[in-house]
């Protein structure tokens, strides 16, 4: 069967936005009276890719409260198309692609039959046998010397004799575009009118969380979806490749005159981990070969062990049945502690798999730490935040079995400790503090109605 994934390649690559980022660099270095740098870069998903550009990534992070743009070029679009593309892709997915209505998209997994991540994914349904997986960067390469396996080869690996499938990575005819934040709403129909984000089913009202639209602009053929990939209002846009420049400079401008930034690596990585009660876990770092998905935060969004079968449902459903009670888990820190171990009254609990500095913390949360250092505490001030997975469930539960996240009106919080280790594990030097986060760092507003954000 004919290799669908690129051969690994011996540079990084360079996404279709490459060369306008250094006109928006240019363009900020005027806008906001700073001496032009070169961009600061990456290698992400073998993508030459933007950590930051002219702002830092504090002021990227920021740019959420506004709108936030995103360069996500790396990111690859794989098709499936035939009359048993329903039933294929159903059978290999976790989620129900079979009840996915024409225009609907779905959050889910690829799995290995061992039920651990290789990874996660949206899903498109654009007519009854044609749909879209979007995937991860650097899940497009095929490379049996360095073990990659990209998902669309171990897909079609799956597909039984007979099956009508057709499986094509298209992803150079198309360019991925996040617009985020509390004024994407104004900036999205400001640049491509209001019927963009109108209910394909019922025009009279707004798009649905989860859902998308095709639409035609200047005689090319968009799609435009509502997936919160920031957890916050917001719309992700895939734009024909041959006018892609042009409309990233239209949505740049449209994002700086409304007080937004084009964000980088460092920025988007906070926004995720920032995102709600529990954050937003990443393929590569909470998400691998090595973790199953019971018990993290979209588990319920990504699996329906309602259905007969899919790949890896019979090892994720004995690990539940065995009552498994590890948990990912979102805490805000003092510093940074990437790779540190995670300490409960003296013990250890896990193991932090995402860490960064963040600007969003309020004074208050900062202040629940208990630290003693002067950045944490002023009141402009920054924390950590980040994701880790935990073997016992640090939360009480009530008699449903759910987390119990709020007391007497308050959020739970658990102080904790994280320890550098040594190679047995062991705790070594002094401990940054923190805690375990009911609340969270920022309010999940994705999925809430729109009429919150018209007219801003």
């Amino acid at each position: 069967m004919a290799k669908i994934g690129f051969d690994f390649p011996r540079n990084p690559r360079k996404t279709a936005l490459y060369e306008v980022e250094d006109w928006y660099q240019n363009l900020l270095a005027e806008r906001i009276g700073r001496p032009y740098e070169s961009i600061k870069r990456s290698n992400f998903g073998e993508y030459d890719m933007a950590v930051n550009y002219l702002t830092s990534v504090f002021e990227e992070a920021k740019a959420i409260e506004k709108v936030a743009i995103f360069n996500i070029d790396h990111m690859a679009q794989i098709q499936f198309k035939g009359k048993d593309a329903v039933t294929f892709l159903d059978r290999v997915l976790p989620a129900n692609v079979a009840e996915m209505k024409i225009g609907q998209c779905k959050y889910t997994l690829l799995l290995t039959e061992n039920s651990t991540v290789l990874d996660d994914l949206i899903i498109m349904r654009l007519a009854d046998e044609n749909f879209i997986l979007v995937i991860n960067a650097g899940h497009d390469i095929t490379d049996e010397e360095r073990n990659l396996f990209a998902d669309a080869d171990y897909i079609v690996s799956l597909k039984k004799d007979g099956e009508d499938v057709n499986v094509k990575d298209i992803s150079d005819k198309l360019v991925k575009i996040d617009i985020q934040g509390p004024l994407s709403y104004k900036l999205v129909t400001s640049l491509f009118g209001e019927s963009v984000v109108k209910n394909r089913y019922k025009p009279e009202k707004n798009m649905r969380f989860f859902t998308f639209n095709e639409f035609e602009y200047e005689q090319a053929h968009y799609i435009i979806s509502r997936t919160g990939y920031t957890n916050r209002w917001g719309w992700e846009l895939y734009v024909p490749v041959e006018v892609a420049e042009r409309q990233f400079k239209r949505i740049a401008l449209g994002a700086l005159e409304l007080g937004g930034l084009v964000v980088g690596l460092g920025g988007r990585d906070e926004n995720r981990i920032s995102a709600g009660n529990f954050g937003l876990p990443l393929n590569g770092s909470e998400y691998d070969k090595f973790h199953t998905p019971s018990n993290a935060p979209l588990f319920k969004a990504a699996v329906d062990l309602n259905k007969e079968n899919f790949i890896g449902k019979q090892a994720l459903q004995k690990e539940i049945e065995s009552n498994i009670n590890k948990r990912m888990v979102l805490f805000i820190t003092e510093g940074i502690v990437s790779h540190r171990g995670i300490y409960l009254d003296g013990k250890r609990i896990g193991t932090v798999t995402s860490s960064i500095n963040s600007p969003n913390v309020s004074l208050e949360k900062r202040r629940f730490i208990g630290s003693k250092r002067k950045n944490v505490l002023d009141e402009n001030g920054t924390a950590a935040i980040g994701l880790g997975w935990v073997s016992i469930n640090p939360f009480e539960v009530d008699k449903e079995g759910k987390d119990i996240l709020e007391k007497d009106g308050k959020a739970v919080r658990i102080k904790v400790e994280f320890f550098r280790e040594d190679e047995e594990k062991n705790p070594k030097g002094k401990p940054v503090l923190g805690y375990i986060s009911g609340d969270g760092v920022t309010p999940a507003t994705a999925p809430k109605p729109l009429k919150h954000i018209l007219n801003l």
